[in-house]
């Protein structure tokens, strides 16, 4: 019985052209627990991790978003003269166009530009295509363009077109340059009665 299994083994190694690697162990992993097939895994793994490596070296160096720019870069950025050159005295947003299907845009805008570090759509948003405005508490200039001058109120992105998670690190750099006391915001008056908080007998005496 082993003789045979043996001779089907030597058979399917020999049509390798013909029969895949992971066939093969399916076939004859039960019966030979030490049989050489069993080290396509790791050599499957070994492979994955080279064509990774290869992924990485092969990235397009403008769409590649996987290096750290510093919040001091940024806000030296917006006072730069490339800066000026590129958006003038308008915002980051103003000037950008969504690509969509159909007579009008979608209401929500796409759920991230950078998938895997770098940017996966051929439109990215205001912030996702250029990797030098960083949305941080400190950066103040460039948080200030997604306030409303009306309001007060955070833009919403279907007005800024920016997509939904540099939204959400949006607000998260607001209200945290708020509490740091960078940015200002108005807080509703209100009148209250003061009648209900002590007696107005007492207040004649």
């Amino acid at each position: 019985m082993n003789r045979s299994l043996l001779l089907g083994c030597s058979r399917i190694l020999g049509l390798g052209n013909v029969m895949k690697t992971t066939n093969a162990q399916k076939v004859l992993g039960a019966s030979f627990p030490h049989c050489s097939l069993h080290t396509s895994a790791k050599l499957g793994q070994d492979a994955a991790g080279d064509e990774s490596e290869i992924a990485l070296e092969e990235r397009d160096p403008k769409k590649d978003r996987t290096k750290v720019i510093p919040v001091e870069m940024s806000m030296r950025y917006l006072k730069s003269s490339a800066y000026l050159t590129t958006y003038g005295s308008d915002p980051v947003w103003k000037k950008y166009r969504r690509n969509f299907k159909g007579q009008f845009a979608p209401k929500k805008t796409r759920r991230t530009c950078i998938r895997n570090g770098q940017i996966s759509t051929g439109n990215p948003c205001p912030i996702c295509r250029d990797e030098y405005l960083v949305l941080d508490y400190q950066n103040v200039d460039l948080l200030n363009q997604f306030i409303s001058p009306f309001t007060g109120e955070i833009l919403p992105y279907f007005q800024t077109n920016i997509c939904r998670r540099k939204h959400q690190a949006l607000m998260i750099a607001v209200e945290k340059a708020r509490d740091h006391g960078l940015m200002t915001f108005d807080v509703p008056f209100r009148e209250y009665d003061y009648s209900e908080y002590w007696n107005a007998q007492q207040e004649k005496k």
